[in-house]
């Protein structure tokens, strides 16, 4: 199963553009959506696309974004607490 979904458009330069940025930060496998297919992501997306989410916890990333924000964006936990960290495993300075 993978953990992100890509929201885009067929014909979109800056979905092109937000593939590149996927392959640049080797995000593993994702899936790719087309807003097109749907009245429902249609009014969701619509405007917002290339919109990446992360299925575990339904975060969103919106466009733009380089390879550095997503790569933070990835690494974002989120703790029993409902908080986002940026921090993984045993670090001394999470909160």
């Amino acid at each position: 199963m993978v953990d992100f979904v890509l929201y885009q458009r067929d014909y979109c330069h800056l979905c092109d553009l937000a593939l590149a940025v996927l392959a640049e930060a080797r995000v593993p496998d994702f899936d790719s959506v087309w807003v097109d297919d749907s009245e429902d992501l249609e009014s969701r997306y619509g405007t917002r696309v290339p919109v990446l989410r992360d299925l575990r916890d339904g975060r969103e990333l919106d466009w733009p974004f380089d390879a550095a924000a997503l790569t933070n964006w990835m690494a974002a936990t989120q703790d029993p607490h409902g908080r986002h960290s940026p921090f993984r495993g045993n670090d001394d300075r999470r909160e």
